[in-house]
């Protein structure tokens, strides 16, 4: 079992997960879609968790990796006017992960968070796990319940 925040979260939350661990290459072009590609998984299944500021608040935003964010969807699933995305420096300091690594789960101050309605087409998603090469697997309900998180429709093709 590796010890990151986020599992020491899902365990306290009793939540079941399956780790999935893989040789992270410093090289690769896209986090998530290295992900995928090499734990096998569709890239429909892997999401990528974002940080973004909507209205001078921070905000994440859970979406495929082979997808992007919606801003305005973003915004409009949580009340907000205008979203952008954050700084990565702000995002690292503010969930207390690397970009790369950044898991909506065990982070350092809690945001509002919203996972992308395609989650729910499948009875498991990937999430990355708090470091770069570490994949959380659960079920798209718990990551809702254990971020306090909304489920709407984010993410573009």
């Amino acid at each position: 079992m590796t010890a990151t925040p986020a599992t020491a979260a899902l365990q306290a939350a009793g939540i079941p997960f399956t780790e999935h661990p893989y040789e992270h290459d410093p090289g690769a072009a896209s986090f998530g879609m290295e992900a995928a590609t090499v734990l096998g998984v569709e890239p429909a299944r892997v999401f990528k968790t974002l940080v973004a500021e909507v209205d001078g608040r921070l905000a994440i935003g859970i979406v495929p990796v082979d997808g992007r964010l919606d801003l305005k969807a973003l915004a409009a699933a949580i009340g907000g006017r205008k979203a952008t995305l954050a700084d990565p420096k702000l995002a690292e300091r503010k969930t207390g992960y690397v970009v790369g690594g950044i898991s909506p789960v065990g982070q350092k101050n809690r945001h509002v968070t919203v996972l992308d309605e395609s989650a729910e087409l499948f009875d498991t998603i990937l999430v990355s796990g708090g470091r770069r090469g570490f994949d959380l697997e659960l079920a798209p309900a718990d990551l809702v319940r254990v971020t306090d998180g909304v489920i709407a429709a984010i993410a573009t093709g």
